[in-house]
């Protein structure tokens, strides 16, 4: 099964320099991928971009979308895989770039798929990473765990590009997921049902919907499938509301 790849976009948040989108996009378009989305400023200086991604990649650097980074800014896609060098328990659970290069093929056939990056010196927050399905973490030699923006994208892509070739086996195509947007909703309904129920502490209600936010991904929730959950939800704000009257 090849990977759709107008269907995978790398996603850059809020890169530093100018030349590592360039070098992005170079990576992208060797690995067969031409669409980059930058979240962040427009300022960046467009010929040091041409020159890095080399005329080879003109037209991917042509059709770089650039959005602000407000928090609806990655809601058009269904499947969000985050990047990330620093390890911690709240982080994971952890994919390596094969793993999730595998999913990524059979996912781009019905949904819109995010390789999100962040900045250079910080990487990825933890508020990125929690609107993540899965998380990738790059192995590399312990005396040197850093990788450069497009290095990273290249590995990424080159995953995908493999995973997509002839001798390896198609399985069964996976179904249209839920939008990010959908599922933004979706988990803010939860938190303010526990929250009415006193499942949640409110002066830390982030903690444990972390943990919930990891149990739905790796459920991989149908549009259909977020409206039955909101549909409880509201069912039992309802009964909670009314067995206190």
């Amino acid at each position: 099964m090849k990977a759709k790849t107008k269907n995978i976009s790398i996603v850059l948040y809020k890169p530093k320099y100018a030349g590592n989108i360039g070098a992005a996009a170079r990576a992208a378009k060797n690995m067969g991928i031409g669409r980059i989305v930058v979240i962040g400023p427009y300022d960046y200086d467009l010929e040091e971009i041409k020159q890095r991604a080399t005329h080879m990649a003109a037209d991917v650097v042509e059709k770089i979308q650039f959005v602000e980074p407000t928090p609806d800014a990655l809601s058009q896609f269904s499947y969000i895989v985050g990047t990330t060098a620093r390890l911690g328990k709240f982080r994971g659970p952890f994919l390596t770039p094969r793993q999730a290069a595998e999913a990524i093929v059979n996912l781009s056939q019905k949904n819109k798929v995010a390789l999100l990056f962040g900045p250079e010196d910080t990487g990825l927050a933890n508020e990125q990473l929690r609107l993540c399905h899965a998380v990738v973490t790059i192995p590399t030699a312990k005396e040197f765990t850093s990788l450069n923006l497009g290095q990273a994208v290249m590995i990424m892509c080159y995953e995908i590009f493999v995973a997509s070739l002839p001798d390896v086996p198609a399985g069964e195509v996976a179904p249209r997921l839920a939008l990010s947007s959908e599922l933004e909703g979706m988990y803010e309904h939860i938190r303010q049902m526990l929250l009415d129920i006193g499942f949640l502490n409110p002066d830390n209600p982030e903690h444990w919907m972390l943990y919930i936010r990891r149990f739905f991904s790796r459920s991989g929730l149908l549009s259909r499938e977020v409206k039955i959950i909101r549909g409880i939800c509201r069912q039992l704000q309802w009964y909670a509301k009314h067995k206190k009257t």
